[in-house]
């Protein structure tokens, strides 16, 4: 009994899961439905061909990349499968001297301008793009025709019994019950074969590495610019104050004792608030923790202090300082983004080492996020990408958000 029970839920959850990858995969097939239906309404039309060309090649295109991130989320979500996306990084953009911006194809007067007109032209380039057109069309004729198998067995039923032919009708049933916990497995291998990324060609690899070295210098001097204003700002100018103090005070010292007393404890205070915004300051560029107990610690210090509830489940592991310190950053982002715009009132880390390090940062916030061209995931991923490392995330509207962040151990 327990076991038809069990059986009947694996029914259920399947004939959700086979809707759902249908609804998915049938969307770039309906597009070329809609575009065939059109080209024959207009058929009296000298121009009926236009629909019947640039809907499915612009369609397609937009849609392709869309479909390939939710089989991506759902075979994640369903079995833990993680597929990593393989679309090249584009070039930065960068803003020249004569104060045009470069974005590795055309100079623009604007960064925004500068992005847009990069965003097609990298995307076009990219082998990612011409994968998942491929994936699209090959998931819609494997995975997409079995799910469609419980989805017509209930239709045969539903046609069945509505017109009294109970025996189609039961036949129909029991194809869709008996059919619907398997129906939707196909996703999962026709994506790892056709939708995970080749390794990398050693061309590849060297834009790769030519984009991270550029990447590093931006990042580099924008810390240096950071570090040059903080300093300005805050402690540089408290010190010219604290000296100015000082040598009215000398000068005081004799014709006004008191004066130059409460001068003095001024120059005290201020002295005191200096040393405090120097250990912010150097704090902000690496803990004291991080440099003394390393990364685990790190993060649970880090875990105490934030407003999220946070879960830490990490076994010790032995890094380079640079690797830790990217790591460690990388999570505080991560807690920091759910806390400031998903909401989130709880969060869980995980950091092990399989035998690549593996960090994974899950909030309880709305979800949604998505990397894009120059958000903060984009640049999360530029700074692990400098040694090899690899993020993905998985975040459906309404939550949770999954990051699962991968680093080589050889690098270490």
């Amino acid at each position: 009994m327990k076991r038809m029970g069990r059986f009947g839920l694996d029914a259920l959850t399947g004939l959700w899961r086979a809707g759902v990858v249908a609804a998915v995969t049938v969307l770039v097939p309906a597009m070329w439905a809609a575009a065939v239906a059109l080209a024959v309404l207009w058929s009296d039309n000298p121009w009926s061909w236009i629909p019947l060309v640039m809907l499915p090649a612009v369609g397609s295109l937009g849609l392709a990349q869309p479909v390939c991130r939710w089989v991506r989320s759902l075979v994640a979500r369903w079995t833990g499968t993680v597929i990593e996306p393989g679309y090249r990084e584009p070039p930065p953009v960068t803003q020249l001297s004569t104060g045009y911006w470069w974005n590795g194809y055309t100079y623009a007067s604007s960064a925004k301008q500068a992005r847009q007109e990069q965003e097609w032209r990298h995307k076009l380039r990219d082998p990612a793009t011409w994968r998942d057109l491929r994936f699209a069309e090959i998931v819609a004729l494997t995975a997409g025709l079995a799910s469609l198998v419980p989805l017509a067995g209930i239709a045969v039923a539903v046609a069945g019994f509505a017109t009294s032919s109970y025996v189609v009708g039961g036949l129909g049933l029991l194809a869709a019950i008996g059919t619907a916990p398997y129906a939707w497995r196909l996703l999962e291998p026709v994506a790892v074969r056709f939708l995970r990324p080749p390794p990398p060609s050693l061309a590849d690899r060297v834009d790769e590495l030519t984009a991270q070295r550029a990447n590093t210098t931006i990042a580099q001097a924008a810390e240096i610019r950071r570090i040059e204003r903080d300093l300005h700002d805050g402690a540089q100018a408290r010190l010219v104050a604290l000296g100015l103090s000082l040598a009215t005070a000398e000068k005081l010292m004799d014709t006004d004792p008191r004066q130059a007393k409460a001068l003095l404890q001024d120059a005290r205070a201020g002295a005191a608030t200096s040393l405090t915004e120097l250990r912010e300051l150097v704090k902000g560029i690496n803990p004291p923790v991080l440099n003394e107990r390393g990364l685990v610690d790190a993060v649970r210090a880090f875990a105490l202090d934030s407003p999220l509830e946070i879960t830490v489940d990490a076994e010790p592991v032995s890094l380079d300082p640079p690797i830790e310190s990217a790591v460690y950053f990388a999570v505080v982002e991560l807690v920091t983004n759910a806390v400031r715009h998903a909401e989130a009132t709880s969060a869980t880390i995980s950091i092990s080492r399989t035998p690549d390090l593996v960090v994974v940062v899950e909030d309880n916030g709305r979800g949604g996020a998505v990397i894009r061209a120059g958000g903060g995931l984009e640049g999360l991923h530029r700074r692990l990408a400098a040694f090899d490392g690899t993020v993905a995330v998985t975040s459906p509207a309404g939550g949770p958000t999954r990051v699962r962040m991968t680093v080589p151990c050889e690098s270490s």
